[in-house]
């Protein structure tokens, strides 16, 4: 069987997000943002697993993006942590890479999935 690389990925990033999660609610006390990032990042990985399962092209490719938009979201909570000084660079820096990473494989597959006029941007 073929080793799907977005599927692998996304669930990695998922099990990453859980675990800093857990370390920002017990280590940290942050409830709020922690949260947030809890349920896009995760998210990511839900939306790719369904898109596997897709009534059809379009649909798939609906799914790819709404794990895209996800992981946007997800981006945005991760900087706003940084920023509020939950995570140092080195921490920060090291699960932000995973997520462009996983936006810029989304995107790919988005693309080459559905040749359109998308616009996307990482």
């Amino acid at each position: 069987m073929k080793k799907n690389i977005l599927l692998e990925k996304s669930y990695n990033f998922a099990l990453r997000i859980v675990r800093l999660c857990r370390f920002l609610q017990d280590g940290k006390k942050e409830y709020v943002i922690s949260k947030q990032l809890l349920y896009s990042g995760t998210n990511v990985g839900a939306f790719v697993e369904e898109s596997q399962q897709g009534e059809d092209r379009p649909d798939s490719v609906h799914l790819l993006t709404q794990a895209n938009k996800s992981a946007t979201k997800t981006n945005s909570c991760l900087r706003l942590i940084r920023d509020s000084n939950y995570l140092n660079e080195t921490m920060f820096q090291s699960v932000f890479d995973d997520c462009v990473g996983l936006q810029k494989i989304l995107v790919r597959t988005i693309i080459t999935t559905e040749p359109t006029t998308f616009n996307y941007q990482i």
